[in-house]
């Protein structure tokens, strides 16, 4: 039975494990597809171009934007993210679910424009002192970057009320579990499965 992909939104404050969590998700499920984002921040030396995000310059992502090339786009600590929307509406319309890794301000964009093509969730830290142990501990940015990343936390976590779902994630093998039940369960709601009437009309006529 081919039904169409759905949009799955996975936002969080910086340190919370949204990426973390959508890694196991996109190991362990051949259905869903990372939505790979365009940003003008360096490339990280671990990064790669087409896996991890397209690293364009400011002035190619402003192109995009006027072109009306994203499905979303924001600013995040001095950068620009944006979804080109060609890749993921092809994967939708194929029944494959897409992943995203954003934040409010484009999980608000997408609500605006696809709602009925969209689930998202959104992941909270236990605590604020937990989160900032996080960021500490994952050593990747400097100490000024760290209190600005707490500081925009506060920010991100008051527009929880808009999102689908609220996960706290305090163990992290709890919280995957969580977010596939949630992914399951959405891949058998009744709007998403069209073919659904005629199937119940044959099945009626045996």
């Amino acid at each position: 039975m081919q039904r169409r992909g759905f949009m799955f939104i996975l936002s969080s404050p910086s340190g919370a494990g949204k990426t973390t969590i959508s890694r196991f998700l996109l190991e362990r499920d051949n259905n869903l597809a990372l939505s790979i984002s365009a940003t003008t921040r360096p490339k990280r030396p671990d990064e790669k171009e087409g896996i991890d995000y397209y690293f364009v310059s400011k002035e190619e992502f402003f192109a995009m934007v006027k072109n009306h090339e994203f499905l979303e786009h924001a600013e995040v600590f001095g950068n620009y993210y944006g979804t080109p929307q060609a890749k993921v509406n092809e994967a939708l319309a194929a029944g494959k679910d897409v992943l995203f890794d954003i934040d409010w301000q484009g999980t608000m964009q997408l609500a605006k424009h696809a709602r009925e093509d969209l689930v998202s969730i959104f992941i909270l830290p236990p605590s604020m002192k937990e989160l900032e142990n996080r960021l500490r501990t994952r050593a990747q940015d400097a100490e000024e970057v760290v209190l600005e990343r707490m500081r925009k936390a506060s920010i991100e976590i008051s527009h929880w009320d808009e999102y689908d779902y609220i996960l706290v994630n305090e163990r992290l093998e709890e919280s995957i579990e969580k977010v596939f039940a949630i992914l399951k369960a959405e891949r058998l709601r009744k709007k998403r499965r069209p073919e659904l009437e005629e199937f119940v009309e044959r099945l009626l006529m045996q």
